[in-house]
């Protein structure tokens, strides 16, 4: 590409063109992804016109996606292939339409993730664990494997096509994203916003760390639910190794059952260990159609629990330590292991009577770790947090979370689509404090200092003996600055003031809107604007029929894979055709082969109108329509550009797509270039209409469309205008010509007259006779006819077959002796076939004894042949 590139300012404009048209005579038949696609994007690359800086032309108004950073955990799956297509698909029009278009790639550091990783491979491969390493020599490791992998993804961005700036790459760990994160720390925490204190959070004794909301998967599982006696209560619990502790029972304040039962009332009960003093509790947050009404709460372990506690200022205490073992008031049962002690337990309340059923089949929903895989047990422990219901001054009191619903609520951040507007509201409404520290080395450290009971907020020590918190960030906390820490924040750079807001996130509607709401929370107070003005959620992708894709089921996608064997062009068509924003997509082989074969459709296209004409040149302006047809196609061509600059402007990729490619294969494939090849001396047209359809299939095909923009052009087409329709669309009477063409193509068909076989024919067209006449040679062409008259009036043929549209008839004139022995056979075809049914269904036996499917296909059958005999018969009249 690099010879084609350079080889205007290499030769004379004469023989630039004679080398083109050279090439041309080369052009293979088939399109072969895999012979370009690595040099076209090292050519884009090379160019710096992924840069917005480098872009040619007067750009005022910026456009700015920030790229959702893949962990450095792995390799490229395939729903970061669904997110590059689209944001690809985005910015690429972003920048045809000439704005300051910026796409900013990245990545993030993933902590529980990666460190779980690495910490799995360390204790497989050598039998040791971090605390064998050290902090220093484990962190070396950590980051080994992340640059490591860093560098893979960075090159799986790059397969897919896209056409992010590279010079402007982010890591989360960078060393101005971790002042970024220190500042936000410090600025939070003076506010008032950041506090450290003891609270229950999710402990993952696995990974010996906190983990957030986010990073929590539910599994269901089937497990005993055991119902026991608590004095003269019912309770049900499936963890009865946490009900040591239990001296609360708790019930609905309205809840009429109960209503002689008064709160803070107590009273003895018999239980685990022995003779307690419980307490009853009214409190609103009891279901009182959940089983008995009635529950024992236990505060340490429980989140519902632990606010009950809190509202009611009641005692709290640890059963399970740190490690998932039981801790001393557990008695007998002191260290065993959480698996190990429920048996024994219930043995023990089996043989007290406290014991009263156990429903073998519960099927409920535990959580786990989704990044290490552990199961998480709830604890109270000192950690630091977020408070998102604290009023804050600059939002005139509002709070974080308050905040964040508004400039939804208000239109300033619209999500697509939006009926994910509910479930963002519910998720900000139910909000608790966010717990930020996480026990794991990998990461940002929380910049705060203790010293003989002293505790300061700063980024460096504040002097000799300040230890450091050992802990690190919430990931989140990190990459909830991603929009703004990326361009320079907190300095006030040139790029912050350019690029923020950005105008696009893009990212799936799963686990990652949860990172959407933390960005607006994060964004809203640090610079107290919006981190972007649209949300697009993307869908899973899944299997063929709509299943999970999985690599124990056999059906899972690697996209590099694919790529490889059916070109990144038809990869990203395949993910984006037929997806709409908030709903899977379905991917599987035959749809990218399907895809793969439109990339070669519209190879072959260009390549006959780019050997058609005389010269391939660039046509700045619209031509002027010659024909009927031109002033068709033409008219067709200005409406799909205008179709497809508002469908990509208001994100409906797969409309835009579908709407595209039924132009581009029914319309100017089948029709125009057809007639092309009847009319002749359409070279301006057909220049203008491939330079314009290369323009609009871009942002979607980056690579097919720049291999064949070169033959028209030396300066890539990445940097091109996007093309602009001038003037109004108007009907066209040409559409008629086609009708009659498909009436008589039906007609043949229908009479089995061969393709091959030239036949003669006669239109009485009315009105439509000069429209008709205009273009009856094209009529001839397509419709294979050796004569066709064309009559405003007249006598209607005596023997034809005939077709009617509107005021208008078609008369095709074939040799009634040919045509009557061909439907004489025909029709005693049939009648032989209708024979052989009735036989069948007069057998009684037959009608008796077949299964009552078989019996009814047959009698359709009949039907069905019958009709076809009515319809020979009236043919033969």
């Amino acid at each position: 590409m690099d010879n084609f590139v350079n080889a205007s300012k290499e030769l004379k404009n004469g023989e630039f063109w004679a080398k083109i048209r050279q090439y041309m005579k080369e052009l293979p038949k088939a399109y072969d992804a895999s012979k370009i696609e690595d040099e076209i994007y090292k050519a884009c690359e090379d160019s710096g016109y992924f840069n917005p800086d480098n872009l040619p032309g007067k750009r005022k108004e910026s456009f700015t996606i920030s790229m959702p950073p893949p962990n450095v955990t792995g390799v490229l799956h395939v729903g970061h292939a669904v997110m590059l297509a689209i944001q690809d698909i985005v910015i690429r029009f972003q920048r045809m339409q000439g704005k300051k278009a910026l796409w900013l790639p990245g990545v993030d550091h993933a902590a529980i993730a990666t460190q779980a990783k690495v910490e799995r491979d360390l204790y497989e491969r050598d039998k040791k664990t971090r605390h064998d390493l050290g902090r220093e020599e484990f962190l070396k490791r950590v980051n080994d494997f992340a640059m490591e992998s860093r560098s893979t993804i960075e090159n799986q961005i790059r397969k897919m096509g896209s056409s992010c700036d590279w010079s402007r790459e982010r890591y989360t760990l960078d060393e101005g994203l971790s002042m970024a994160v220190q500042q936000a720390f410090i600025e939070m925490y003076k506010a008032g916003l950041i506090y450290r204190g003891h609270r229950i959070v999710n402990w993952d004794p696995k990974l010996q760390t906190t983990v957030s909301d986010d990073e929590i998967e539910y599994i269901e599982v089937a497990e005993p639910f055991y119902y026991m006696q608590y004095g003269p209560f019912e309770i049900a619990t499936s963890r009865p190794e946490t009900k040591f502790g239990d001296k609360y029972v708790v019930m609905h304040p309205k809840d009429k059952r109960y209503k002689n039962y008064k709160h803070g009332e107590k009273f003895e009960a018999e239980w685990i260990n022995g003779k307690i003093t419980a307490t009853v509790i009214k409190d609103e947050a009891i279901d009182m159609e959940l089983g008995t009404g009635v529950m024992t709460i236990t505060p340490w372990h429980d989140a519902t629990d632990f606010d009950i506690a809190e509202r009611h200022n009641l005692d709290k205490e640890q059963i399970i330590d740190f490690d998932g073992k039981l801790l001393p008031i557990a008695q007998e049962f002191t260290g065993m292991p959480i698996a190990e002690a429920r048996k024994k337990i219930v043995a023990k309340l089996k043989k007290k009577v406290l014991l009263t059923k156990v429903d073998e089949k519960y099927v409920h929903s535990v959580a786990t770790n989704m990044r290490g895989g552990g199961t998480i047990e709830p604890q109270i422990k000192e950690q630091w947090f977020v408070d998102v219901n604290k009023p804050v001054k600059k939002f005139g009191g509002k709070s974080l979370k308050d905040k964040a619903l508004e400039v939804v609520k208000k239109g300033e951040i619209e999500i697509i689509p939006d009926r994910f507007n509910k479930v963002y509201y519910h998720w900000l409404e139910n909000l608790r404090d966010w717990c930020i520290s996480r026990q794991i080395w990998f990461g940002h450290r929380v910049p705060a200092w203790y010293k003989n009971g002293e505790m300061k907020v700063s980024t460096t020590s504040p002097g000799d003996g300040w230890e450091q918190d050992p802990d690190t960030l919430d990931t989140w906390f990190s990459s909830g600055l991603w929009t703004f820490s990326t361009l320079g924040w907190p300095e006030k750079t040139k790029d912050l003031a350019t690029f923020h807001p950005t105008a696009l996130m893009e990212t799936g509607y799963d686990i990652l809107f949860f990172w959407v709401a933390r960005m607006i929370i994060m964004s809203t107070f640090l610079l107290e604007e919006i981190p972007f003005k649209h949300v697009y959620l993307h869908g899973l992708v899944r299997a063929k029929g709509g299943a999970k894709m999985s690599k124990s089921l056999g059906n899972a996608i690697d996209p590099l894979d694919v790529v490889k064997k059916y070109g990144t062009d038809a990869v990203r068509l395949s993910l984006v055709i037929g997806a709409t924003p908030g709903n899977d997509v379905q991917m599987y082989d035959e749809k990218i082969a399907g895809f793969r074969n439109f990339t070669n459709k519209l190879w072959n296209i260009c390549r006959f109108i780019l050997m058609t004409v005389e010269e391939p040149k660039l046509v700045t302006k619209a031509p002027k329509p010659k024909t009927d047809a031109d002033e068709w196609i033409l008219n067709l061509l200005h409406a799909e550009v205008q179709a497809q600059t508002k469908l990509l402007e208001t994100y409906q990729f797969s409309q835009a797509g579908e709407r595209l490619r039924d132009f581009t294969w029914n319309e100017l494939a089948d029709w125009y270039l057809e007639i092309a090849k009847i009319e002749k001396g359409k070279d301006e047209i057909l220049l203008y209409i491939l330079q314009t359809i290369l323009k609009l299939w871009h942002p979607f095909m980056p690579f097919v469309t720049e291999e064949l923009w070169k033959n028209l052009n030396h300066d890539m087409l990445m940097i091109q205008n996007w093309p602009e329709a001038k003037g109004k669309t108007r009907p066209n009477d040409f559409v008629l010509v086609k009708d009659i063409i498909a009436m008589i193509r039906n007609l043949r068909a229908e009479n089995k007259i061969a393709p091959s076989q030239k036949i003669n024919a006669t239109i009485i067209a009315g009105k439509q006779e000069k429209i008709v006449s205009q273009n009856i040679e094209i009529v001839k062409g397509l419709a294979r006819l050796e004569n066709c008259d064309v009559m405003k009036t007249g006598e209607r043929p005596t023997q034809s077959l005939t077709k009617a549209i509107g005021g208008l008839e078609i008369h095709l004139l074939v040799d009634d002796s040919g045509q009557q022995e061909q439907i004489a056979k025909e029709i005693g075809s049939v009648e032989n076939y209708i024979s052989q049914i009735e036989k069948k269904l007069a057998n009684k036996e037959f009608v008796k004894n077949a299964p009552k499917e078989i019996v009814d296909a047959e009698k359709e059958k009949l039907v069905a042949q019958q009709e076809k005999l009515n319809v020979l018969k009236a043919r033969v009249k």
